[in-house]
């Protein structure tokens, strides 16, 4: 893991190895389909680590759109809040996608604030199946999450593999507050 330094207001930024549905953090974001009723990756992860009442509750929201973020009881999972948020699909870029996926990260930071989430811990949003590029996609996620206006203390962006990890690792040495 790779701590940050929190300044002028900024909440705490971590990167971490792992896996999400086990992180302590107040929420978790899910790097959901708009249906928010289950698929594969991150989504299907969390689906199952949640139990059969996450479904439950999702079919309740009525989807989800693109850009935005919705919450839902973490159940069976350490965090006690799940926010469900849908990335874009990566079509080269030039399709609004960053601005798509930067709502993401602002949209789940308000729906933490809502709830009173002081920690909250952030996949590799859109990353997987969506084909977004590791290396944009975190640059997109740690320059939004270091301009958004939140409550929340700490924010992990917890990296499913290796490659994620980097492109994070890179983007914290580029764009973070140093001391």
């Amino acid at each position: 893991m790779i701590a940050g330094v929190e300044r002028d207001g900024h909440p705490i930024l971590e990167l971490v190895l792992g896996d999400i549905t086990q992180q302590d953090t107040d929420a978790i974001v899910n790097a959901a389909n708009s249906s928010l009723l289950g698929g594969g990756g991150v989504d299907g992860a969390i689906h199952r680590a949640a139990g059969p009442e996450l479904v439950a509750r999702c079919r309740l929201l009525g989807g989800c759109r693109t850009g935005e973020a919705k919450v839902t009881p973490g159940f069976r999972l350490a965090a006690g809040w799940v926010i469900h948020t849908v990335g874009p699909v990566w079509r080269g870029g030039d399709s609004g996608e960053a601005l798509l996926l930067a709502s993401c990260y602002r949209e789940a930071l308000a729906r933490a604030d809502e709830v009173g989430a002081r920690t909250i811990s952030f996949p590799a949003i859109s990353t997987g199946m969506y084909g977004y590029p590791a290396v944009e996609a975190a640059h997109v996620a740690v320059s939004t999450v270091l301009v958004t206006p939140t409550a929340v203390e700490v924010v992990k962006f917890v990296c499913f593999d290796r490659m994620a990890f980097d492109a994070y690792q890179n983007a914290f040495a580029e764009l973070r507050p140093t001391e």
